[in-house]
């Protein structure tokens, strides 16, 4: 949600600088490559998530009720619809059309997106449940980060157990924010 799964920028300019600061995919100095997920089933991946926390950023700003759509098409990419209310529940409705593109058919958890062609950001799925009931999204340069819900609320355990998680991949867990959604987050 963002994110390339979020909302985007209204400026030009600043869906350029976050496109061009996705493209970088080598790992901060000191730390061990991002491991996505071993296997993705992308048919169960496909449909709706909610934003229920991420690392902000300009993009982002002033975004609530963050979610993402995802519609798998004949050609193998992903639509990607990504909105968010302005402000407030009841603010002003965000949105963004984009594609999707797998770039390791052995897993499906390392994927593409783009909202403004020939630009690129990478979007890899490091953990997932195993229902698929919440994953969690980032990027190599770990400056990316989004943990997302089929619902607009998540369990407090489930929570504090994927944020125990990050560090191990290099996450700073300090640095999310969550999302107010319509349903108590």
């Amino acid at each position: 949600m963002t994110r390339w799964t979020n909302c985007t920028c209204r400026r030009f300019g600043s869906l350029l600088g976050f496109l061009a600061m996705l493209a970088g995919c080598a790992p901060p100095q000191g730390l061990p490559p991002l491991k996505a997920v071993e296997r993705v089933d992308l048919q169960r991946y496909m449909g709706t998530w909610y934003e229920i926390a991420s690392y902000p950023h300009r993009f982002q700003k002033g975004c609530v009720a963050s979610r993402a759509d995802y519609e798998l098409q004949a050609d193998g990419r992903v639509k990607v619809v990504n909105q968010c209310r302005e402000e407030r529940l009841d603010g002003p409705l965000r949105k963004v059309e984009g594609t999707a593109r797998v770039v390791d058919s052995t897993s499906n958890a390392r994927l593409e997106v783009t909202f403004f062609w020939p630009f690129w950001g990478g979007y890899w799925i490091i953990a997932i449940d195993p229902d698929y009931r919440w994953a969690v999204v980032g990027h190599p340069s770990r400056n990316y980060l989004w943990i997302l819900s089929r619902t607009p609320a998540i369990d407090e355990a489930a929570y504090q157990k994927i944020v125990a998680t990050l560090p191990s991949q290099g996450y700073d867990p300090g640095r999310l924010q969550r999302t107010l959604q319509p349903q108590g987050n």
